[in-house]
């Protein structure tokens, strides 16, 4: 991957992509959104990639939507922006590997969405989110108005979004929004550690639970009870489901292959 607005390697089979445009607080730009692209692309192609850990280079995670830039762009080329954007928010979410964000300082407007996203949030205590569409005149995009209600509850969202007001980390796990908060200089240390554990576990089970769990809210109870019949059927005759047992009976960590 060569995009100047987005850092990646790989490490422990868990693909790290890092928003750089520090100096705009990780403003999304094209070149951005075609490097988040292609990092999902990527980790749905190569079995080496168990997981994704995405964060922001520098003080803030994201700020979304460079609104500086914004100017007064055709409809037209607001339709394109936010078409490219979808692309990405609908590869994170179908992606079979699991994606962690780790959030530090700010993440407004789309970026906020964009953690929305992935499957795990961890963010620094001091952190603040803030969805401020509305103080513009616009509305949420980028996936926000179905993550958002399904996150922490309609009447809670659309408070959110009328008011357009910051939050802290502490009242967005307090709503289900993030998973777990830390101290700033342990954030990204224990965002690693969680996808390498992550990427070290049962992947093929962790990506139809991943799988499921999404499509489970959009779908009634009978779709989601055949596709549980139709996936367990598949785990039970995993590799790692037997190395899973073996290891319980052992008395002994498991070695999962993702298998």
């Amino acid at each position: 991957m060569e995009h100047k607005d987005i850092l990646s390697h790989v490490e422990d089979h868990v693909l790290h992509l890092t928003l750089n445009r520090p100096d705009s607080l990780n403003a999304f730009s094209p070149d951005m959104m075609d490097g988040l692209l292609e990092g999902v692309q990527l980790a749905k192609s190569s079995p080496d990639i168990r997981a994704i850990l995405l964060t922001g280079a520098g003080r803030a995670f994201s700020a979304g939507g460079d609104v500086k830039s914004m100017g007064v762009p055709s409809p037209a080329r607001v339709y394109d922006h936010i078409g490219h954007f979808n692309e990405v928010i609908l590869a994170m979410a179908k992606v079979e590997v699991p994606i962690v964000a780790a959030v530090h300082g700010w993440a407004a407007g789309a970026g906020v969405n964009l953690a929305l996203a992935s499957d795990i949030i961890y963010a620094a205590q001091d952190s603040k989110f803030v969805l401020s569409f509305s103080k513009i005149g616009l509305i949420s995009d980028g996936g926000g108005l179905f993550f958002l209600p399904r996150t922490i509850g309609l009447y809670r969202a659309k408070e959110v979004l009328f008011n357009a007001e910051p939050f802290t980390a502490e009242q967005a796990m307090q709503w289900g929004m993030v998973n777990r908060t830390f101290p700033a200089d342990q954030l990204m240390d224990e965002a690693k550690n969680y996808a390498k554990k992550l990427a070290a576990g049962p992947t093929r089970s962790v990506s139809m639970i991943k799988t499921i769990a999404n499509r489970a809210l959009v779908s009634d109870l009978a779709a989601v009870l055949e596709m549980e019949r139709t996936s367990q059927t598949v785990t039970q005759s995993s590799a790692d489901h037997k190395e899973g047992v073996q290891a319980f009976v052992e008395k002994r960590p498991p070695k999962f292959t993702g298998q």
